[in-house]
């Protein structure tokens, strides 16, 4: 019976016990009596429009979590886990190359298209004027073995002028050959430089844009006796890895960070286009101990990085990632997760919804 069905009742048997002793002193029992059945035959009226059937007890489900020493464990059955998708792996402490972080620039080929063009050039210059003293010294040659006494001074005279002109353009086609030669090996290094001189297919397939060139530079303070072979960079806005092929150490590096740089090839259709500035990622020479988890694996949330880790008895916890943790290979590397450490790969979210949801308290109102 609820608060409201009990007021009325009350009302109304007091108004019976009031018409029962408005007469003080005259038949008190019987008045008493009347009025008390006049208020039973009212409620009997209004009782069945009042009354409501009895409340189904809710059977509310089984609380998926619990703190425990300051921690929120999430229990989930294994309906509920097939349901969000999760899915775990153990996964040992072991050695993994440290991956350092760089900064990665597609550069602008205009130079390196310039500088093959004018070498080719100066080439074909340089044949030009080589065969022209060739017929040059031939016919000076002629004309001094015939001798004054068949042919004039002045056709001798002139075949050797034209043998010295010849010459000096011959040598100035040298000059510039071997000049351009040295500007492609000054501005672009030694491989970039002779492939430029050769004309090599690493030169043809950055003019063709089959690939282009990417100078990649260390933070300062971070340097590489020997650079990598290969190494990686991200393809924004979606952050999908590109492999590099190392070309050689660079001839300069980005003004704005001063570091040790590389130069190394993409591929023309990884999405990287000339003057993209993007992250790198270099296998470093140092290793760390830890389990690596892939990024897939991180969840986000109260401004920190986390992963869920089994505890073993089916529950699931969230563990800490440090802002600085070592990546190795595209995932982080956590040295203070155990040996053998259960992680969850996919559904963390799910979990971390779930946890948030915990934590919510929604008061309901009984008054009816």
């Amino acid at each position: 019976m609820g608060r409201r069905t009990r007021l009325i009742v009350g009302l109304l048997l007091l108004g019976a016990i009031g018409v029962a002793v408005s007469e003080p002193g005259r038949g008190l029992p019987g008045r008493a009596a009347l009025g008390l059945h006049a208020a039973g035959e009212r409620l009997a009226v209004l009782l069945p429009a009042m009354r409501k059937p009895p409340a189904v007890e809710a059977r509310l489900p089984a609380p998926r979590t619990a703190v425990e020493d300051g921690r929120t464990f999430i229990r989930l059955s294994d309906p509920e886990r097939a349901r969000i998708g999760l899915v775990t792996e153990t996964r040992p402490a072991v050695q993994h190359r440290q991956e350092l972080t760089a900064y990665g620039t597609v550069l602008d080929l205009a130079r390196i298209t310039e500088l093959t063009n004018s070498y080719a050039g100066a080439v074909a210059a340089l044949q030009t004027a080589q065969a022209r003293a060739e017929v040059s010294a031939s016919a000076a040659r002629r004309a001094r073995n015939l001798g004054a006494g068949v042919v004039a001074v002045a056709q001798i005279e002139t075949a050797e002028g034209t043998l010295l002109t010849d010459r000096a353009a011959q040598a100035a086609a040298e000059s510039q050959v071997r000049t351009l030669a040295a500007t492609a090996r000054q501005e672009w290094g030694s491989a970039l430089g002779k492939a430029i001189i050769d004309r090599a297919p690493l030169v043809t397939r950055l003019i063709e844009r089959t690939d282009f060139l990417m100078q990649v530079t260390l933070p300062p303070g971070e340097t590489f006796a020997s650079p990598p072979q290969a190494a990686f960079a991200e393809v924004p806005p979606q952050s999908e890895r590109v492999a590099l092929r190392l070309v050689s150490p660079a001839t300069r590096t980005d003004p704005r960070l001063q570091g040790q740089s590389f130069f190394y090839l993409v591929s023309g259709d990884s999405g990287l286009l000339p003057g993209t500035s993007t992250m790198a990622f270099l296998p470093g020479e140092r290793a760390v101990r830890g389990v690596l988890v892939p990024e897939d694996a991180v969840v986000h949330g109260e401004g920190s990085s986390w992963v869920y880790r089994s505890t073993g008895d089916g529950a699931y916890v969230r563990h800490p990632i440090r802002p600085d943790a070592p990546m190795s290979a595209d995932a982080y590397v956590v040295e203070d997760l155990p040996d053998g450490a259960e992680i969850v790969l996919r559904g963390g979210q799910a979990l971390l919804s779930e946890e948030m949801k915990s934590r919510i308290r929604v008061v309901g109102d009984d008054d009816d």
